[in-house]
């Protein structure tokens, strides 16, 4: 941290997780262009991530605006001395009635107490760390729970499920409180990040702006699901097949209780689209708040590629984004291996970090082996997308989960049709969000979920009709062209960096 830069004061502070600029692609791409996009303001930025060996060099040189930028990570949080305290309990009490609310989907009051950084760091108004790990109170409180709420047998595991959830809240109330001031607080997801903002909003009033590219509460479900290290202690005979164990559930609360408290703080509210805002009004987002801004992008990065010349599409389908099972790689690949039996050049090229997820790396490279697709299926890393649309015939998403992703929008930049899965905006994409939109034709086709066989239907009848190819490539042309640019979406978040900066600048 002693090579970010530092300044005493910003305009509008950026809190992210797990993004920028650590992360390549995706959210960390449209957060560097959204600050080049405002050389006008001083920008700070604050990342927050699990543990430092969990990444790597940071990926993106910073903007010249970006004049403040802190890296903390929730992994490393120092422990107190281990001391026998009585604790607080009427402090310890509103903690219960939170850890409580879990079961509720309407904010309570304990929430509003428990947003406010000075519950966490002072003895004398809340609960500091210290009495949250050793003192009697809490210690009757963790068990209470257990033995009134837990259905998993194993004490030792709720114990310290709830010393790992609730643990990383103390260090964002640090966070919080050392921070320099802004004028508007900017979070790009709920979680951690949110939450952070939240305990910012309320305790310096002032406005926080929540934008989220997907929904965090869905995108952290799939990954507790899919999680190995949440335990399940019950017997064969006690466990319902279709039931989801304690510890998982109990995890999906908590980040959907962090979600409903920093919609309830956020001033404006924005998603990519229209699923996404309807799916924040359901997690708790006040409707009148909400609205859709989508991403956009510089339609003069990709004229070159957009006026190269091509008779016949590549043999080649590109899955730009990172290795990780979100993206479903395997699928993918096994579309890859029906192809090319009926297109014999055929390659896969999948253009993103793959040391990310680096077992789920190798286990993509192994099945490609065992379906004999490893010299076609190429593992490219990271390339200038300029460099790789004009190389391929079809741009593909296996996703499981999507927001609005820039990757399609940048495909179509290029003239390049897309292949996705029916997640998140990719159906309005490719089709046409309204009557309107649709006019403008089909620019790909959307298959379902785990589906390699559809999405090997869908990318050879392109690839195969040059005049299928070639109407996709001009609706996707027409598309973002009308709907998806960068000046677009800037005038619109203009608009509310103006709002909320209003009273700062005055």
């Amino acid at each position: 941290m002693d090579r970010f830069p530092r300044t005493d004061h910003v305009d509008i502070m950026l809190l992210l997780e797990g993004t920028f600029p650590y992360v390549s692609g995706g959210v960390s791409s449209w957060v560097d262009q959204l600050i080049h996009s405002f050389p006008e303001y001083r920008f700070g930025a604050v990342f927050i991530g699990s543990r430092p060996e969990d990444y790597g060099e940071q990926r993106y040189e910073l903007p010249r605006n970006l004049l403040h930028l802190e890296a903390h990570f929730l992994g490393e949080q120092e422990q107190p001395v281990i001391k026998r305290r009585p604790g607080n309990p009427e402090k310890l009490e509103a903690m219960r009635n939170w850890h409580s609310s879990f079961l509720s989907r309407s904010a309570t009051d304990s929430e509003k107490k428990i947003v406010d950084p000075r519950f966490y760091l002072s003895s004398a108004e809340g609960v500091d760390y210290s009495q949250f790990l050793y003192s009697e109170y809490a210690w009757e409180f963790i068990t209470e729970m257990y033995q009134s709420r837990c259905t998993d047998p194993s004490f030792l595991d709720y114990f310290w499920t709830v010393r790992n959830m609730h643990g990383p809240l103390w260090r964002l109330a640090d966070i919080a409180e050392g921070l320099i001031p802004a004028g508007l607080y900017h979070s790009v997801s709920t979680g951690y990040a949110g939450f952070l903002g939240a305990m910012l909003g309320s305790r310096r009033q002032r406005p926080l702006l929540l934008s989220e590219h997907g929904i965090y509460t869905k995108e952290r479900r799939i990954d507790l699901l899919q999680s190995d290290w949440i335990r399940d202690n019950r017997e064969a005979l006690q466990k319902d097949p279709a039931e989801i164990s304690y510890y998982r559930t109990l995890w999906m609360r908590f980040f959907e209780t962090l979600g409903r408290i920093c919609y309830s703080v956020s001033g404006d509210i924005v998603s990519l689209y229209e699923g996404a805002r309807l799916r924040q009004i359901e997690d708790g987002a006040p409707a009148e708040r909400t609205q859709v801004i989508p991403n956009g992008i510089d339609l003069e990065r990709f004229a070159p590629v957009e006026s190269a010349e091509r008779r016949t599409p590549p043999p080649v389908l590109s899955l730009v984004g990172r290795v990780v099972p979100i993206k479903d790689i395997k699928t993918f690949i096994r579309t890859i291996r029906i192809l090319a039996d009926r297109i014999p050049e055929i390659e896969g090229w999948l253009v993103g970090p793959f040391d990310e997820d680096v077992d789920y790396a190798d286990e993509c490279r192994a099945l490609a082996e065992s379906l004999q697709v490893s010299e076609r299926v190429r593992f490219m890393g990271m390339r200038n997308v300029e460099e790789i649309y004009p190389r391929s015939g079809v741009v593909l998403l296996s996703s499981i989960s999507e927001g609005l992703p820039l990757v399609v929008i940048e495909a179509f930049a290029a003239g390049v049709p897309v292949v996705a899965t029916d997640v998140g905006a990719c159906r309005q994409l490719v089709y046409g969000l309204d009557a309107e939109d649709r006019e403008l034709g089909a620019a790909g086709a959307i298959v379902g979920i785990n589906d390699p066989k559809a999405l090997a239907e869908a990318s050879c009848e392109l690839l195969q009709s040059p005049e299928r190819w070639k109407s996709a490539s001009d609706a996707a042309l027409r598309r973002v062209r009308r709907y998806y640019t960068t000046g677009r979406m800037v005038s619109e978040y203009r608009k509310l960096y103006e709002k909320g900066l209003q009273q700062w600048q005055a």
